[in-house]
């Protein structure tokens, strides 16, 4: 009976022996385990084997990328202006044993050591770059937690700062002077858009006249040079004339020469010719613009024509053929 007891109990301790040598680690998870107080190997994912009553597990964490929040915490930037700022971390353990003996508290370790870069980060800036150099100090916080976590098997991975909020003071003052800034570009949009109207107007008004000075211009030209064409044409018109009256009245004169040559008679129809056209000369000359009025014995008509008559008769054919 005894023997059956112990036999018995040999086998309940032998079990849960052999049941508390097997370990499974899930996937993404490592373990550490210590023997008889001291570290002794790491347990990967799967199926391991520790020695039952000597080994035991201290520590089990994933190697997953987590997320840290930074909660909303007060800084004072270099022109001593209060703003409160809240980030978020994303870090993982990449060496689970400097994780866990080379800092007794992970998480706490991470979140003070967050808020000491934020604050000293935020210190060098003043308040109008914390807002427009937002990218900048997140990677400025990520390289200087990335050295600085590590000694403690840690991964930092991307640095977020989420809000930046100023105290209520200096949010009103702000939006005075955001206010004050639209009022501004407002008037120097206006009076640009004032000048460049009168500008414009301006130079419409200008090219304008310089068209209209230019129309005038090649008018004043223009009739300029018809005036020329027509006065050359005139003038060759006249010329035309004169040449072929020039051309008639040589015809003509020798045409009577023939004449007088031919017939003895035809010496008083000669005087009498000269005689009419002495008086169609005086008859243009009184239609002339120029002159002046030519007074006319009627009486001394017959002595001028008789005057006429004897110088025609003493040679009329030289003086018509010589055109005297």
């Amino acid at each position: 009976m005894f023997e059956q007891l112990l036999l018995l109990v040999f086998l309940g301790l032998g079990g849960s022996a052999v049941a508390g040598s097997v370990k499974v680690i899930n996937q993404g998870n490592e373990a550490l385990v210590e023997r008889l107080g001291s570290y002794n190997k790491k347990l990967e994912p799967g199926l391991n084997f520790v020695m039952p009553f000597l080994d035991k597990i201290v520590y089990r964490e994933t190697i997953r990328e987590k997320v840290l929040d930074i909660p909303p915490q007060k800084c004072i930037t270099r022109d001593n202006v209060g703003i409160e700022v809240d980030a978020v971390v994303y870090w993982r353990i990449v060496d689970m044993e400097k994780a866990w003996y080379k800092v007794e508290n992970l998480h706490s370790a991470m979140v003070n050591l967050v808020l000491t870069q934020i604050r000293a980060e935020m210190g060098q800036l003043e308040l109008d770059e914390t807002f427009t150099a937002r990218a900048q100090i997140n990677e400025i916080l990520l390289r200087d937690l990335d050295i600085a976590t590590d000694p403690w098997g840690v991964k930092v991975t991307r640095v977020e700062l989420r809000d930046i909020i100023p105290s209520q003071a200096v949010r009103e003052s702000m939006e005075l002077q955001m206010s004050a800034e639209r009022r501004r570009r407002a008037a120097i949009l206006n009076s640009e858009g004032e000048r460049e109207a009168a500008v414009n107007s301006a130079r419409g008004k200008a090219e304008a006249q310089i068209l209209d000075a230019e129309a005038r211009q090649k008018s004043v030209i223009l009739q300029a040079e018809a005036e020329q064409k027509a006065i050359v044409l005139k003038a060759q018109a006249e010329r035309q004339q004169q040449v072929l009256k020039a051309q008639a009245i040589a015809e003509s004169a020798e045409i009577i020469a023939q004449k007088i040559n031919s017939n003895s008679t035809t010496n008083q129809a000669l005087e009498v010719l000269f005689a009419l056209g002495y008086l169609d000369m005086g008859a243009i000359i009184g239609k002339s613009d120029s002159s002046k009025v030519m007074f006319i014995d009627p009486r001394t008509i017959p002595a001028t024509l008789e005057g006429i008559r004897s110088i025609v008769a003493d040679n009329p054919t030289d003086s018509i053929v010589n055109g005297r």
